[in-house]
């Protein structure tokens, strides 16, 4: 299936008392409807994410190790150095981020509209099934912010034997696919380009098959199956689409994944060797290995640390569920059951349909790994902004920055109260956000902004910044999604 979407990415140990001590200030914290944001924290990551030791991230390529006795992890710093410095400066590189983020938002709602009126992307561009045992699969994810490109990645390995490399994660996405030589045009990767000739399991798919069937945008060359996906900032693959044996860090490895070997490759892909498809569609990664659930905790988009992608793993018992919706005109996206926000502990005055996914497709929730920033409908944002500003009067305004215009000047501040914010689902569940989750630093001055932002267009899409140092985890068997604070 051919994708609009853009690029599109922490255990402690405590001692009981200091745990319990945390826990009591946080609940007297949203009780008062405030949160504390810890500025002089954010402010100082900003500053450590140009700092890059070349050795040390050469030598995290192979550190895949198992903690806490099942979930396998490795670490991963921000490799600047193989963007060539294209971002000097944390201003800059923000102003990038959310050029990207923009894009691919519009990318999403436009695929989204025109499948509500029924039309494919294949009607508009034309190109120029394996038993899979159910049993867990855990591979690391890590912030690929750093690499340019917005995306969180997790190293995979391809073909037998494997060849390790990072794949784009991405949530609204179904098609897998990875760089390939012979390369008629690749761009540049951390890894070397893939090469099938070298694996014993590399197998060309003919277009006779499900999988070849299954692409929304396909040709048929000498009974060999081609595939194009291309995104909404002009970026796009193509090549031969084949089987090949995934393997997830040191997982068990799967045989017979249907995934994209792409020839000719051009785009916002700095670094990634390609795309993991985490979508709802039959060609993505949860599909074909008939997964009942998949997890993920996205790091920090500034942080070196480093959490898992797990497959088949229960939702944690403590988790703020929501109810999955699916749009029957496009099931690639994972839609949530959001009813309201509360800012200050107080619901803001939004109608009962405001969130509500329509029968022809329109509308709706998506809960999104790739987009940034949370978009919500024009109102919505207006009535969450104007509650977020009046708790936050003894704060220095200045000036907006790109889609935000709600900032503030905080370079005189250690730490600073703002007022909380929480989504509340139909099931009457409510998740509160951490204060580093909507007011994030837009440089290294002590700029700070309120992460959300306001769109025209339908649907809203909850991202990236609002799910970080939270395991979300989709329930597909029982249309669940969990979220887990802390549970990276």
């Amino acid at each position: 299936m051919a994708e609009f979407g853009g690029f599109p990415a922490l255990g402690f140990l405590v001692l009981f008392s200091v745990f319990a001590s945390c826990v009591v200030s946080r609940t007297h914290l949203i009780t008062s409807g405030t949160e504390i944001l810890d500025v002089d924290s954010a402010i100082s990551k900003t500053r450590d994410v140009f700092s890059v030791n070349s050795d040390k991230v050469q030598a995290l390529k192979q550190d895949v190790h198992e903690r806490n006795g099942a979930v396998l992890s490795f670490t991963l710093h921000t490799r600047l150095s193989i963007r060539g410095g294209a971002d000097n400066d944390y201003h800059s590189l923000t102003l990038a981020r959310l050029g990207r983020d923009s894009v691919r938002v519009e990318a999403i709602q436009t695929r989204v509209d025109l499948a509500s009126y029924g039309v494919r992307k294949a009607d508009l561009m034309p190109m120029a099934d394996s038993e899979l045992a159910e049993e867990k699969l855990e591979g690391p994810v890590v912030s690929g912010t750093s690499q340019g490109s917005g995306e969180y990645f997790c190293r995979v390995g391809i073909g037998k034997p494997a060849t390790q490399a990072y794949m784009v994660l991405d949530t609204g996405s179904d098609v897998n696919w990875v760089q390939c030589a012979p390369c008629a045009d690749c761009y540049q990767q951390a890894d070397p380009i893939f090469d099938p000739d070298l694996s014993s399991s590399f197998s060309s798919l003919n277009c006779e098959t499900q999988q070849c069937k299954s692409l929304e945008v396909s040709e048929c060359r000498n009974n060999t199956c081609l595939y194009e996906v291309s995104y909404g900032d002009g970026s796009y693959t193509v090549g031969d689409f084949a089987t090949e044996t995934i393997t997830l860090g040191g997982s068990a490895a799967v045989n017979n994944v249907a995934i994209g070997c792409g020839h000719n490759n051009e785009g916002l892909f700095v670094a990634a060797a390609g795309l993991i498809g985490l979508g709802g569609g039959k060609l993505s990664f949860p599909s074909q290995i008939n997964a009942t659930s998949f997890s993920y905790c996205l790091v920090d988009r500034d942080s070196d640390s480093a959490s898992t992608l797990d497959f088949n793993s229960p939702l944690p018992p403590d988790a703020v569920t929501a109810p999955l919706r699916r749009n029957s005109k496009l099931d690639t996206f994972y839609y949530i059951d959001l009813t309201g926000i509360k800012v200050s502990g107080e619901l803001l005055p939004l109608p009962p349909t405001t969130f509500q996914l329509n029968a022809n497709g329109s509308g709706g929730v998506i809960l999104d790994s790739g987009t940034a920033v949370t978009r919500l409908p024009t109102a919505v944002y207006a009535s969450l902004r104007d509650a977020f500003k009046k708790g936050t009067k003894d704060l220095r305004p200045a000036g907006g920055v790109a889609l935000f215009d709600t900032c503030y000047d905080l370079r005189s501040k250690k730490s600073v109260e703002v007022p909380t914010v929480s989504f509340q689902f139909s099931n009457g569940k409510e998740l509160g956000l951490p204060a580093k989750n909507y007011m994030i630093p837009v440089d290294s001055s002590g700029t700070f902004c309120l992460a959300f932002a306001p769109t025209a267009s339908s649907p809203g899409i909850v991202g990236n910044v609002q799910q970080q140092g939270t395991r979300v985890s989709y329930d597909l068997a029982n249309s669940l999604i969990g979220f887990s604070p802390s549970k990276c």
